[in-house]
This record gives structure tokens, C-alpha cells and sequence, in this order.
């Protein structure tokens, strides 16, 4: 196990290798593996690429971002100029639904809303928003939803598995509690195990699945 020193180190190594980091405006902190960063930047980007190097570190077990973001005056950005750029570069993603995810932007600081059917999706929208000039953070509060009712969720998980995994289909037990789905029951291989989770996983609407399957 790492010592605080030795991982103080590490952390600032890293940001030091990392090109997209100025690692001389900021500072490190590590107490008992929880590491904070502290110091200013000229960009969100940066401050992102910053929480990414310190937990590309092994043996940091938590992380405390107080890095401000101190955007330079060729950066700076009026609110409706960020939220206009933002609903431009979303509206040309091809993978996400038009107008379900809707901006909102409050002295740089740039917040997502809405609903889309996939996680990917999620993630995709925030990407694409971050590295825009102008940004000092962004918060993603888009929500999943389901896109069918719970009692089709179970039909189309139980027809998936009929036909993926023939053979042991009558051996899986599919339980709906909201959007969470439950497997239960027994396989022959690990594979046809991994099969109904993933089946369960690909069908729109879930966002859980607890896999109680049993190899015998």
C-alpha cells in the first residue's frame, strides 16, 4: 500500500506527463489516500483532464477537486453565446434524440436536462459540451427513461433469452421492481450466464440488473 508521500508523487507525476494539464498551477494534497486538488486553470477542459490524471493513480481512494476555473479574456463567453453553442454542437449529434436534452447556462457554468433512453447517450451529450470556450464546469442531470411499460420489459427479456438461449430459457426467472431487473435461476455455462445479463442490460428502460443466475 501506497504511503501519502508516495502517492502525492505519483499524482503529481502524472499531471506533469499529462500534455493537456499545466501541472505548475496546481497543487496536491494527500490524506489517507483521499487526494485533493487545489489551484486555478485556464480552462474546464483542463480542470477535467486534471480529475481524470489523478484518477488514472493507483491507490487513490478518493478525490476532492478545488481547482478553479479562471478563464482568460480572449476565452470569455456571455451565457447565451455558451447555451447557443451548446444546443448547435447537441442538435448535430446524429445518436441523440432531437430536443430531449435542453441547456442551461449560469456564469459559464453549463447544466444538461431531459431524458434519453441509454446511458451512452448521457455521457455522449456531456462530452460534447465540455471542451466548448467559454465553459468554467458542467453538470449533467439528464435522467434515463423507460421507454416501455414494466410488464413489455419482462416480455421482451424472457422472448430475448427463448431465443439466445433456447436450452436453459425455462431455467431463468426475470423479476421487474420498477426500472431494476433481477435474474435468477440456473445456466450450464458462465457464457449463457453473461447472455441473459446482457440481454436484460440491452433491453430500453433498465437501469439495473442484479444477476442471481447460478452455474451448476
Amino acid at each position: 500500500m501506497k504511503t501519502d508521500a508516495i502517492l502525492q508523487k505519483d499524482v503529481i507525476a502524472e499531471l506533469d506527463w499529462d500534455p493537456s494539464v499545466n501541472a505548475a498551477q496546481i497543487g496536491v494534497e494527500v490524506t489517507d489516500g483521499i487526494v485533493t486538488l487545489a489551484g486555478h486553470v485556464g480552462s474546464y477542459t483542463e480542470k477535467w483532464h486534471a480529475e481524470r490524471a489523478a484518477k488514472r493513480v493507483l491507490g487513490v481512494k478518493g478525490l476532492a477537486i478545488e481547482i478553479d476555473v479562471a478563464l482568460p479574456g480572449s476565452s470569455k463567453r456571455n451565457d447565451i453565446d455558451i447555451a447557443r453553442s451548446a444546443e448547435n454542437i447537441l442538435q448535430w449529434m446524429t445518436y441523440l434524440p432531437k430536443d430531449y436534452v435542453k441547456v442551461m447556462v449560469e456564469n459559464g457554468w453549463l447544466t444538461l436536462t431531459g431524458d434519453v433512453a441509454w446511458d451512452y447517450q448521457r455521457e455522449a451529450a456531456e462530452v460534447a459540451v465540455h471542451h466548448l470556450m467559454g465553459v468554467t464546469g458542467v453538470s449533467n442531470q439528464i435522467t434515463l427513461r423507460p421507454r416501455v411499460s414494466m410488464s413489455a420489459l419482462e416480455t421482451d427479456i424472457e422472448t430475448a433469452l427463448k431465443r439466445r438461449a433456447r436450452a436453459n430459457a425455462p431455467s431463468i426467472c426475470v423479476e421487474i421492481h420498477g426500472t431494476d431487473v433481477v435474474l435468477s435461476g440456473t445456466v450450464h455455462s458462465l457464457s449463457e450466464r453473461d447472455l441473459a445479463k446482457h440481454s436484460a442490460w440491452n433491453t430500453p428502460g433498465v437501469r439495473n440488473v442484479t444477476n442471481n443466475i447460478i452455474v451448476i
